[in-house]
């Protein structure tokens, strides 16, 4: 028991190690928003910090694009999923687009967290599903995932790039007439211009061209040090925080105190007692000597069931074989004979408590007096078998 005891320690404490060590070692899931605060493969920290290591006007832009500082030349929207661009803001970026400044619309790859206003704006749609292209990767550079764009049209901000490196998945399409394809792969476009006012608009599929993991990989960086040189450029932080619920009106703080004080007096008014309450009830519970009444009462009322006197003979010969060694399949003499040798009952007695069954079976009726002299005389013989009395003739 005690070597079972400190197995049982052991265990438990191998056990407690194994989990306190998984949960030390389960590290915080990567966050997939593409923010500049995003230090993950997903974020676009690396970006920001390098252009503003670079000596580049950077800065986050946390607020409403509807109060976007008037020095602004580019802005950066990457994919915002938390927020939804209002009408508004399209609005002002319009605005903003037409007096000159530049808008990189970084749509997200998921559907289902589009932006509406911006979506009916721009006419943006998914496109085909880009296909896998390894060229242009140094040999020890693995990308799993990833696939290279060519540059159909080298203009505005892609003058000069060659190749930009992206995620394999579906590109983007843009319905408006002025947009033109600028980059792709086959029938899957990954990156637009389109030229408004005095303004343009780059539309790119996802946030891949911005993201730390692909940041360095073929002409990806050059795209950004050619917007960046423009002058003042932002990311757009504002969309990638939930909108907070907007705060209680007085009318429902004053709602709330009548129905609390409309609830107080009802339950004042209803709650108040009339006269002292009543005294409990003594419990009294049944004895055993009532018990033991009903038992009996119901014992003389029921009748003996013919079943119940060769389950005694089957039951006794059972202890017997499991007590003795009497085999089941003897006859009764021989068994008697077998229960004198070993236990010292006589044939004899054995014979005749067999007998008295059997004349009892015969009857048309067994009495419950029958009955019971026939119990207890077996009862003594189990007894006896057992070893919790010695025989004595009655």
């Amino acid at each position: 028991m005690r070597n079972l005891r400190t197995a049982l320690f052991f265990g438990l404490l191998i056990t407690l190690a194994a989990a306190l060590g998984l949960v030390v070692r389960q590290a915080p899931p990567e966050s997939t928003v593409p923010s500049v605060d995003n230090p993950g493969p997903l974020g676009l920290r690396a970006l920001y910090l390098y252009l503003k290591e670079g000596g580049a006007p950077v800065e986050a832009h946390r607020d409403s694009l509807e109060s976007l500082p008037p020095d602004t030349r580019t802005l950066v929207l990457p994919a915002p999923q938390a927020r939804a661009v209002s009408p508004g803001e399209v609005a002002a970026l319009e605005r903003f687009v037409r007096g000159g400044g530049t808008l990189v619309v970084l749509v997200s790859h998921a559907k289902e967290q589009g932006q509406p206003a911006l979506s009916l704006w721009l006419e943006l749609d998914q496109g085909p599903l880009l296909p896998t292209r390894e060229r242009g990767l140094p040999a020890d550079t693995q990308d799993l995932g990833g696939t290279t764009l060519d540059v159909w049209l080298p203009a505005g901000a892609v003058h000069g790039v060659k190749s930009l490196r992206v995620s394999r998945d579906r590109g983007v399409t843009v319905g408006r007439p002025e947009a033109v394809p600028l980059a792709g792969l086959e029938n899957a476009v990954g990156l637009w211009r389109l030229g408004l006012g005095q303004g343009e608009v780059y539309v790119a599929a996802g946030a891949d061209l911005a993201e730390n993991r692909r940041l360095e990989l073929l002409d990806n960086l050059r795209f950004w040090e050619a917007l960046a040189a423009r002058g003042p450029l932002r990311f757009d932080e504002f969309h990638h925080a939930a909108a907070p619920p907007p705060p209680l009106s007085r009318g429902i703080w004053v709602f709330a105190l009548q129905c609390l004080a409309v609830g107080l007096l009802y339950a004042v008014s209803r709650g108040t007692r009339f006269g002292a309450p009543r005294p409990l009830q003594p419990v009294r519970h049944r004895s055993s000597l009532e018990y033991a009444r009903s038992m009996g009462w119901l014992a003389r009322r029921s009748r003996v069931e013919r079943e119940l006197l060769p389950e005694l003979a089957h039951g006794l010969r059972q202890l017997m074989h499991e007590r003795l060694g009497i085999a089941l399949t003897l006859s009764e003499e021989e068994a008697a004979r077998l229960l004198e040798q070993r236990c010292g009952i006589p044939a004899r007695h054995y014979l005749e408590a067999r007998a008295q069954l059997a004349r009892a079976l015969d009857q048309p009726a067994v009495t419950p007096r029958d009955y019971a002299r026939i119990a207890a005389r077996y009862a003594r013989l189990e007894d006896v078998i057992t070893g919790r009395a010695s025989f004595s003739p009655e």
